[in-house]
């Protein structure tokens, strides 16, 4: 039995209120999720039976074998090193749209600003990319066949009506309360496991292809090949583009620091989910793609299949298994849509709070009744809906949502570097010690390197769009005057912030 505390004693509830007290905000959200809950929602976004699926062509057409055998445990590292840099501030900061926060405490509230607007795009094509694949293929080819609709009579129409009732109703469940999206989100990590752990153990139970593991090692350069993702070019910058498979698929993870506060024990947890989050997706995220790889009739066919390739693995398993794995992969990634709209919509809450978007006095409001961000909810829906009527949506969405959400990733972790042992001298219960800086240098260089990947042909309309974006906020920041009008996180007294932290004491 757990000790009973004495009477009068904090609760964890109070301790989580009053550090955020000592940041300058009153807790508004509800508090319900626990640690297991901000792990699972970050696992649920990052849903390797997503990502792990839709760009697995990407890679295969890159490097070969090599893109997923050496590919995946690569990029895996990186997120893992991004993830920890991250975790550390966030035991630090556990507010609603963390990164923000951060990059504002940590260098200063134009920094801050600029992180804000890449998490924000990022998340809002997150949202739009995982509906968009909601739709095409796990809806489109796994599950109207089920209902004996012919996949080629699908028009630009009704894929647009399917991604918007999708969205609108993740949005209409997110708006009902945390209690209800919570539960959903718990079971969408039981689900992927228990999906995955079935997909993979039937593909290779199944297969008939003779095991060769010399696959997983196997450095071919399919660029430039028919039906392949990429235009032609040498075998470096061929394994490289092969890392957006892993990159693409393990992101999303910022949404238990979205989350933080509606979790318990937030400077606890939230580094916690964070961190299993990433893990346990690596893990079993890199047995599957491995599957699919061994078990592919021939590579060079698959390349050319290319987004066709996992309904030609699905047609090796008898029937009657073939549908409940296709209901669980399309339930899978509606739940993961359900919580990137969760974390989308607690961004720009976070964001407008501080009144550092347009209409922020409707958009900082908080329903009375439920306790969630209802206006930053719908516009974040609505926004999302709009991202999918680009034509090469899938293509550019992905992508994009990789390159801007580790662009504001990198941000708050850059300016910690610089601020750690200065401005930045008490961190939260998870410390990485004397490996914090080789750590944040890692997550910084890496960074880099993915942003200059993910804006080589055939994605470079992620650069224009990139360019557009440091523009548009160029032109807000100096020429408009925003910087004398967005005063970012509250100045706190330092009365009211020494009696606040003294009480977590």
């Amino acid at each position: 039995m757990k000790p009973v505390p004495p009477a009068g004693a904090p609760t964890a509830l109070d301790q989580d209120a009053k550090q955020l007290q000592s940041m300058g905000y009153t807790q508004e959200l509800a508090r319900r999720m626990t640690g297991f809950s901000n792990f699972a929602i970050s696992f649920s976004i990052i849903c390797i039976l997503a990502g792990g699926i839709t760009a697995f062509p990407q890679a295969l057409s890159a490097a070969g074998g090599a893109s997923i055998g050496i590919g995946w445990p690569v990029g895996a590292l990186f997120a893992g090193v991004v993830a920890a840099a991250m975790a550390q501030i966030a035991s630090s900061y556990p507010t609603a749209g963390g990164l923000y926060h951060w990059s504002s405490i940590l260098g200063n509230k134009g920094w801050g600003w600029a992180t804000a607007w890449f998490n924000l795009l990022g998340l809002i094509f997150v949202v739009a990319s995982v509906n968009f694949g909601v739709y095409d293929p796990f809806f489109k080819t796994l599950i109207a066949p089920l209902f004996g609709i012919n996949p080629d009579s699908l028009t630009f129409w009704h894929q647009t009506a399917f991604i918007a009732t999708v969205t609108l109703s993740q949005a209409w469940l997110n708006h009902r309360g945390i209690k209800i999206t919570t539960i959903l989100t718990d079971l969408s990590g039981y689900l992927i496991f228990a999906v995955a752990v079935l997909l993979t153990v039937a593909l290779l139970g199944f297969s008939k292809t003779p095991f060769d593991f010399g696959r997983l090692v196997d450095f071919t350069n399919f660029t430039g090949v028919d039906g392949g993702a990429w235009p032609k070019q040498g075998m470096l910058a061929a394994f490289l583009s092969g890392l957006l498979l892993t990159i693409y698929t393990i992101t999303g993870f910022d949404a238990s620091a979205h989350t933080s506060e509606e979790t318990h024990d937030a400077a606890r947890n939230v580094p916690k989910g964070m961190l299993r989050s990433v893990g346990w997706s690596a893990l079993f995220g890199y047995i599957m793609v491995c599957a699919f790889l061994l078990v592919m009739p021939d590579i060079k066919q698959g390349v050319k299949d290319g987004g066709n390739f996992f309904n030609v693995l699905l047609g090796t398993l008898p029937a009657w298994l073939r549908m409940p794995l296709g209901i669980g992969i399309f339930l899978s990634n509606y739940l993961c849509g359900l919580a990137c709209l969760t974390s989308c919509s607690r961004m720009m809450y976070a964001f407008a709070r501080d009144g550092g978007l347009p209409a922020s006095n409707w958009l900082k409001k908080v329903n009375g009744t439920h306790r969630t961000p209802g206006a930053a909810i719908w516009v974040s829906a609505v926004l999302a809906i709009a991202a999918t009527l680009y034509g090469d949506a899938f293509a550019v969405l992905s992508t994009g949502s990789a390159v801007f959400l580790y662009v504001s990733y990198v941000m708050p972790v850059a300016a910690g570097l610089s601020a750690e042992g200065k401005t930045w001298v008490r961190k939260g219960p998870f410390n990485l010690g004397v490996w914090s800086k080789p750590i944040a240098t890692l997550a910084v260089l890496g960074g880099a390197v993915l942003v200059y990947v993910g804006i080589q042909p055939p994605n470079q309309k992620v650069l224009y769009i990139s360019l557009a974006l440091i523009l548009v906020m160029a032109l807000f920041w100096y020429v408009l005057g925003v910087r004398n009008r967005f005063a970012g996180p509250p100045e706190v007294k330092d009365e009211m912030k020494a009696n606040a932290e003294a009480a977590l004491l």
